[in-house]
């Protein structure tokens, strides 16, 4: 069977999104969204229509976002920002919506994109795409009969 995961890295100014190649085994970058909304309330049921809407055009069967964790293990504020997207997304869509731990994603896509030669000013508009694609890769890979 193939099918498509989605990633998601979520961002108080910008999501980032990947999708994973039809057989499950490779992340690649997607699009970037803009958080829209004159309040959090808004700006989450837009966040999570836009991830529903994206995750259907593309039949991705499983939504996978990023939960980013301190490095002590413990949550802070992110991580129920991200818990309240993931709970907005999940009526709003057929698709298994998933945590993942996302601890040093947005580290290792930086230095990724350095290590190809963008600096931190190209970087800016891909980073969120690219944390995105580690965040489901590493999913990717501890799931080997993903999705």
């Amino acid at each position: 069977m193939t099918c498509r995961a989605l990633g998601v890295d979520p961002g108080s100014a910008r999501i980032g999104l990947a999708l994973s190649d039809e057989m499950g085994f490779m992340a690649h970058p997607l699009k970037t969204l803009a958080v829209r909304g004159k309040d959090a309330v808004s700006a989450l049921a837009l966040s999570a229509a836009e991830i529903a809407a994206v995750a259907s055009e593309k039949n991705s069967p499983v939504i996978v976002i990023g939960l980013p964790r301190n490095m002590n293990g413990s949550y802070g504020p992110s991580a129920e920002k991200s818990r309240a997207l993931a709970e907005a997304v999940a009526p709003l869509t057929q698709a298994r919506v998933l945590l993942w731990d996302e601890r040093l994603t947005t580290a290792a896509a930086t230095r990724r994109l350095h290590e190809a030669g963008l600096d931190s000013r190209a970087q800016r508009q891909i980073i969120d795409q690219a944390a995105a694609v580690q965040i489901l890769q590493d999913w990717l890979d501890s799931n080997s009969s993903a999705p």
